[in-house]
């Protein structure tokens, strides 16, 4: 039975949406983890944060994040000595796990889905604005940068509230075409990018706002964000600068199978449109 454009991106949204159980497996490894660093680090307070903190995760891809909170008697001044000593102490309780330092975090590789694989990442208290706990994590180069996971999630949860519950569905939409191009923007510039394109948006559509999204991140060029909560200071868009042209040649194809899908559309032919949906998506977007 043939389906329209709508009825696939909902069908496409719930393959994207980890399931009740892929969460539930992950709850060994984290109590595992919490008793760990409580043992040897005394933290107070274990929580996750990132893509499944805002839940706005993709099944299969997107990894598991926590902030773990180390009380200041127990910080290295020099966060990659911090980064270190983490690591020696959970490779000690998974021993066979294969567990590496990837600045701020250290990443626990438990299974081979996204899901599964765990970045603890160690924080310190910083301040309190505006209600929002602001801690500080570590830069990458030894010093520390601020971060408020929950004043990010507050700043989402708003615009879904506002924008009647589409706008973690969107940001899952351009996240999966990130995953499945193996396109090398951050999840998080990817969020606080579709975020301020939304500021004068009031219907999300998501066809239309996809298209959108795609040609203003290549037509900007790839401009590094200030973050909208004042915490973060400047969001790259990648981990490295040369890394920019690669994504901004996916982007420049992804433009035009965007426009294709787009006229096909306009001109009745639903089932061409459906066609190059799935070009976009690399074949995983439902059939027509």
């Amino acid at each position: 039975m043939s389906k329209t454009l709508k009825q696939g991106f909902l069908i496409f949204l719930s393959r994207l949406t980890p399931n009740l159980t892929e969460t539930n497996s992950l709850k060994s490894h984290r109590k595992s983890i919490n008793d760990c660093l409580i043992s040897s680090f005394r933290i107070t307070n274990f929580f996750r944060t990132g893509s499944t903190g805002s839940g706005t995760s993709i099944c299969n891809y997107s990894d598991t994040d926590y902030f773990v909170v180390i009380p200041n008697s127990k910080i290295e001044e020099n966060s990659i000595l911090l980064l270190r000593n983490l690591q020696n102490i959970l490779n000690i309780r998974f021993p066979k796990t294969g567990i590496y330092i990837d600045s701020p975090a250290v990443i626990c590789p438990f299974g081979n889905l996204g899901i599964e694989n765990t970045e603890v990442v160690p924080a310190r208290f910083s301040s309190i604005i505006d209600g929002n706990i602001i801690y500080e994590i570590p830069d990458g180069q030894g010093g520390w940068i601020k971060a408020s996971p929950l004043a990010h999630n507050e700043l989402v949860n708003k615009q879904n509230i506002r924008l009647s519950g589409k706008v973690k569905p969107l940001i899952r939409l351009i996240k999966a075409w990130k995953y499945n191009n193996t396109v090398s923007l951050k999840s998080f510039y990817l969020e606080m990018f579709i975020l301020n394109y939304l500021q004068n948006i009031t219907i999300i559509e998501y066809d239309v706002d996809i298209a959108n999204i795609i040609e203003k991140l290549y037509y900007l060029n790839l401009i590094n964000l200030e973050d909208p909560t004042g915490v973060s200071g400047m969001i790259s868009p990648c981990q490295f600068d040369f890394e920019k042209e690669k994504i901004k040649s996916k982007l420049l194809r992804a433009i035009v199978q965007l426009k294709l899908a787009k006229e096909e559309k306009e001109k009745g032919k639903i089932e061409n449109s459906f066609y190059w949906w799935n070009k976009f998506y690399n074949d995983k977007f439902p059939k027509h």
